[in-house]
């Protein structure tokens, strides 16, 4: 929530983005939003399963992974290049199962 909220604010004038009150309500507001659409979107927690299976698997471990193999190069050993291979490989299995589950959940609830 951080990241939109602050973004939020450097689109308010100066003088009211700074204020304390302006901090605090605009949160609130975001939090509230949100518990909004998770009661109004059917399937808000399938949807967020399905999201953090694509999105979570491939920024928390695919890409550090091959971002390794990227700035190492050639200075990287056999043995690191092997296992950054194995965890991306296994990010991959882990991304396409979860995205597998995610989506049969949301097709058996619909």
């Amino acid at each position: 929530m951080n990241p939109l909220a602050r973004s939020i604010e450097e689109l308010l004038p100066v003088g009211l983005s700074n204020s304390f009150w302006c901090f605090i309500l605009l949160r609130i507001a975001l939090v509230i939003s949100t518990v909004g659409a998770a009661f109004l979107i059917p399937f808000f927690g399938l949807v967020m399963s399905l999201i953090g299976s694509l999105l979570s698997v491939l920024v928390s471990v695919i890409v550090p992974a091959l971002c390794f193999l990227k700035i190492a190069g050639m200075k990287a050993s056999r043995i690191q290049v092997v296992s950054s291979i194995t965890v991306a490989g296994l990010g991959v299995v882990a991304g396409i199962l979860g995205t597998y589950s995610s989506v049969s959940k949301i097709v058996k609830s619909y």
